[in-house]
């Protein structure tokens, strides 16, 4: 039998394939489909130190390939998570990954400090959120913001730090280079693409929020690639997701450098999707005849 585990941040995974933040929950729905036990890793929604709203509707819209989310990082806040998710999570033999927002770094911290004692195994810092003390700009974006919130976190956080990277830069490895030299323990990525729909019929944008971000599998492409970049940009283990839908999607990512894989916007149309992406790595491993996973991680130079 192949070997699937890997080692994230000193954190050992039973498989590398985990969920995308925002898609799954915190598992509640899909315990009904899916074995969590069955992953390595269950991302949680973004936390954030008070409850979030989100935008107005309408927020979701289909488009060619995929799909755009102005959500807004809808979340009952940190009370509620730690009171209802961390003990409903901490039933399954999984670890388990915060994903953390906030408006300004104090926001940030402020989560960081109420999860150190809490029975966590990383946290997943979302740094796209907008940074309103600096005029709205995404924290992501500005490689400065990178470098400086992620050594504020790592001042707080007990658990090891995965710092989640915006693709709406102009040089990934700018701010992946940023996030190492902050202090992080890993990264991941990418997060979604800006985009926008316009109804022609209503002549009016389809989304309440003008623009949202681009998920599924049209951003691929691009996300394998910036993975690539990454991973061979810094010495930190890389998390990859965007658009993956099978185990080869998944093994696509592996081989660029990724050492384990989110799965997002399939879980929409198909809640099995993560527990069958595991089961066809496992089985490529096999009908090739590779002995340990991590003999793929970035084996494509």
């Amino acid at each position: 039998m192949s070997q699937m585990e890997v080692t994230l941040a000193g954190v050992s995974l039973k498989n590398p394939v985990m969920t995308a933040s925002g898609t799954f929950g915190s598992g509640m729905e899909y315990s009904e489909f899916v074995d969590l036990s069955c992953l390595g890793a269950v991302v949680t929604k973004g936390v954030a130190n008070v409850p979030w709203p989100g935008n107005p509707t309408p927020r979701i819209a289909e488009v060619y390939g995929g799909m755009l989310n102005a959500i807004g990082l809808q979340n009952p806040g940190i009370d509620v998570f730690i009171e209802r998710d961390i003990p409903f999570l901490r039933q399954y033999d999984t670890k388990i990954i915060v994903n953390v927002c906030g408006k300004t770094t104090e926001d940030y911290l402020e989560v960081v400090e109420r999860l150190a004692d809490q029975p966590v195994d990383l946290l997943e810092i979302n740094i796209s959120c907008p940074n309103v003390k600096e005029g709205g700009i995404a924290f992501g974006q500005d490689p400065r913001a990178v470098e400086e919130i992620t050594r504020a976190v790592k001042r707080h956080a007990r658990q090891p730090v995965i710092m989640k990277l915006s693709p709406n830069v102009t040089d990934i490895t700018v701010m992946a280079k940023a996030a190492e030299a902050g202090g992080a323990d890993a990264l991941s990525l990418i997060n979604t693409l800006t985009g926008m729909k316009i109804d022609i019929e209503r002549r009016s944008f389809a989304l309440a929020n003008r623009t949202g971000g681009l998920s599924g599998p049209a951003v691929k492409p691009v996300a394998v690639r910036m993975v690539y970049q990454v991973a061979n940009a810094v010495s930190l283990p890389v998390i990859g997701m965007g658009g993956i839908a099978t185990a080869e999607d998944a093994l696509e990512f592996i081989m660029a450098g990724a050492t384990a894989v989110s799965v997002g916007t399939a879980n929409f149309y198909n809640p099995y999707a993560t527990v069958e992406i595991a089961e066809g790595i496992e089985h490529y491993l096999r009908e090739h005849g590779v002995a340990d996973i991590n003999e793929l991680i970035g084996c494509v130079r």
